[in-house]
């Protein structure tokens, strides 16, 4: 993988059959990746970079400033999120199925005597992703009808740069199993923007006319997302 040097900052450089120039700050730490057509000389995506510095580095700025969560131990007191909304957990072994209530500002979690972090941690997750999915249904059946488009089919899964993703060919979205922890309008601005992708490819002016026909707080959504706290590992969108 090519690197780039400018100033202080470190990029990584891929060169692809692309028309233009794409720079991106990577969460947690700021990582700079910048993706340039495969016939742009070095110097020219030089220039294209240092135009972007202050772009970049008040996008660093912006990750460094942004709240974390410490790593996740699964014990009692510690704090976790579900739909926004700040839980204490509280762990209770005993004996049967492993399951998850929630209620009173706690997340009550049973689980059997001597059960390890990763599947204490498992189990949460299970019960989060049950959770997306039937909101999802819900919200795909509203927006689909709304916007005249039909994804081909859809999944949840942990990403690591993302907070979606749809492939326009195969029509098939995607959606981060961390929304599960912040508000349900975030939830709602991730799918809407991944079913404008079946409408518009790119991130163009024309993409943003369908989200503010379609969604017109998106914006507004859009920073909620961002000022939530972050996972031990998480990005921005």
């Amino acid at each position: 993988m090519a690197t780039l040097e400018i100033g202080p900052i470190t990029m990584q450089l891929h060169r692809k059959a692309i028309k233009n120039l794409h720079i991106s700050v990577l969460p947690p730490d700021g990582r700079v990746r910048v993706s340039a057509p495969e016939s742009m000389t070095e110097t020219a995506i030089r220039m294209a970079v240092i135009s972007r510095l202050p772009w970049i580095k008040k996008q660093q700025s912006d990750f460094a400033k942004q709240p974390r969560q410490s790593d996740r131990e699964m014990v009692s007191g510690e704090c976790h999120y579900l739909w926004g909304k700040r839980y204490r957990l509280n762990v209770v072994e005993r004996s049967g199925r492993h399951e998850v209530r929630v209620g009173r500002g706690k997340i009550h979690l049973y689980v059997n005597p001597g059960t390890s972090l990763e599947n204490k941690a498992l189990v949460l997750s299970a019960y989060c992703r049950v959770g997306l999915k039937a909101r999802i249904v819900s919200l795909l059946e509203y927006w689909q009808s709304k916007m005249g488009v039909e994804a081909a089919s859809w999944g949840v899964k942990k990403m690591k740069t993302k907070w979606g993703s749809c492939n326009t060919e195969a029509k098939r979205i995607w959606l981060n199993l961390e929304l599960a922890k912040k508000p349900p309008e975030c939830l709602e601005y991730i799918l809407v923007h991944e079913l404008v992708h079946l409408l518009e490819r790119k991130h163009s002016e024309r993409f943003k006319a369908y989200m503010d026909k379609f969604l017109p707080d998106w914006k507004e959504r859009r920073n909620l997302l961002n000022r939530m706290p972050l996972a031990h590992n998480h990005w921005v969108y």
